[in-house]
């Protein structure tokens, strides 16, 4: 596995050396108790007493706030009378991903925040985790999603990112009988819920076995090792196939734009959250004592609240506004306050300060707002660093496309049903004008795509 950009292989002697980046910070047991579960499985009789909290709602304001339209009523009614097969297969019918969705969801600011026991005595019924309960036990018990693929139509679609959006897509195409082949940049299929995810959301190799199970659908040919603007060309994939997909999300970091951050220490949050992803070995991933996050959105969190778990002793993140106005819901923020993570408003990044060419420490400049506009005060404060890490967004790769497609705001314009300007494209996820971060948002447009790719194909 290859080391985090940046960082050179440190042993535990280098740990008073400047950077104080080192490994092992943690007994050996402490990574696994760390890392562990964030919210285990629900035992048969939790679920049950959590199942008959739901008053079953007929116009349930759950289910209209869940991006895909689970019937959250029906499955979890599934659940209080023992039927956790049944609810799985309601939960499937609207969403593939529902395992990981299940995981991975802010479902408090979704479903559960209109739950109607959140409005009325503010403590909703744990909708995800009953999704988890129903989708974890179905996926035990069986090794094949509960579809059947469709009879073969002959057509060929390929389906550009293996992520969420790309993986809904797949699926929802080969149940209509499509051909599917289904390509990624990485080694292994994905997306972000492989790569991208903090590990305590999703462990035991969940994010691969949902791959496998999704794929058992049939008629999807996996091809690893393919990226766009490299070994794949979107007029070539058009040529051959009768219509793509693109969920290519975003490959671009963006930058602070400040000088120094080629230096030792100052490194992308979203690379460093997949070398820990991938890591067999938590103790042997390298880490600061003190580090600080520039950012205030889901990635900035699940990096802080990482390092942490590694054994930094001093991590702050640092956001250029109120918390209020963080992207980072209120239940990561709290996480990673009692995961003793300081949260620093209204400071933004001035300059990188290096000694011998490592981060030393950030200048970090207060901010306010005037009259609507962030301002800058002049007021700096300085505080040590071994390690920054950006998590300020990520970009569209736009050169991949080949000057192609119609965009905007650098993301790829797309009509209600995921359509782009050219008529046998269509594409969805974070690389889509308008496209949300989250996993359950990319899934919709997967299957939104997948449902007008196969009217379109059928005309």
């Amino acid at each position: 596995m290859k080391l985090i950009a940046n960082l050179p292989e440190i042993s535990m002697t280098q740990t008073k050396a400047s950077p104080d980046i080192a490994t092992g910070r943690l007994p050996e047991d402490a990574y696994a108790e760390n890392f562990s579960d964030l919210h285990p499985l629900l035992e048969p009789h939790e679920a049950r007493v959590e199942a008959d909290r739901c008053y079953f709602c007929y116009d349930a304001p759950c289910m209209q706030a869940c991006p895909t339209s689970i019937d959250i009523p029906q499955f979890i009614r599934q659940i209080s009378t023992d039927n956790s097969s049944g609810a799985a297969k309601t939960i499937f019918e609207q969403n593939i991903l529902g395992g990981m969705c299940a995981r991975v969801c802010p479902t408090e600011t979704l479903c559960e925040e209109v739950c109607v026991r959140e409005v009325a005595e503010g403590k909703p019924v744990k909708i995800g985790e009953l999704q988890r309960y129903a989708t974890d036990h179905y996926m035990e018990e069986n090794d094949a999603t509960p579809f059947v693929r469709g009879a073969a139509t002959g057509k060929k679609i390929a389906v550009v990112g293996a992520g969420p959006a790309g993986l809904s897509c797949a699926h929802r195409l080969a149940v209509h009988g499509h051909d599917v082949s289904l390509f990624d940049a990485r080694e292994k299929a994905g997306g972000l819920n492989e790569y991208g995810i903090a590990s305590y959301k999703s462990v035991d190799n969940f994010a691969a076995r949902e791959v496998e199970f999704i794929l058992s659908i049939g008629g999807i040919d996996m091809k690893t090792g393919s990226r766009l603007g490299d070994n794949l060309d979107l007029s070539e994939l058009r040529s051959t196939y009768d219509a793509v997909f693109l969920s290519i999300g975003l490959g671009g970091v963006n930058s602070l734009g400040l000088d120094g951050e080629d230096k030792e220490g100052s490194i992308d949050a979203v690379d460093y959250i997949a070398d820990l992803r991938q890591a067999e070995n938590l103790s042997k991933l390298p880490v600061g004592r003190r580090i600080v996050v520039i950012g205030g959105g889901m990635t900035a969190v699940d990096i802080a609240v990482q390092t942490k778990l590694l054994g930094a002793e001093d991590v702050t993140i640092a956001y250029r506004r109120d918390q209020d106005r963080m992207n980072a819901s209120d239940f990561e923020q709290h996480l990673a306050q009692t995961s003793g993570v300081q949260i620093m408003t209204w400071a933004q990044p001035k300059a990188l300060v290096a000694t011998n060419g490592a981060i030393s420490a950030i200048e970090l400049e207060r901010t306010e707002e005037q009259n609507g506009a962030l301002t800058g005060t002049g007021e700096i404060v300085t505080l040590q660093a071994d390690m920054v890490f950006k998590a300020v967004g990520q970009t569209l790769v736009q050169t991949d496309l080949g000057g192609a497609l119609t965009l905007e705001k650098g993301r790829i314009v797309v009509d209600a049903d995921r359509k782009t300007s050219l008529a046998d494209v269509w594409a969805g996820g974070d690389c889509v004008l308008g496209g949300e971060d989250l996993t359950v948002a990319a899934v919709e447009d997967g299957k939104i795509a997948a449902e007008s790719i196969n009217a379109a194909l059928s005309a």
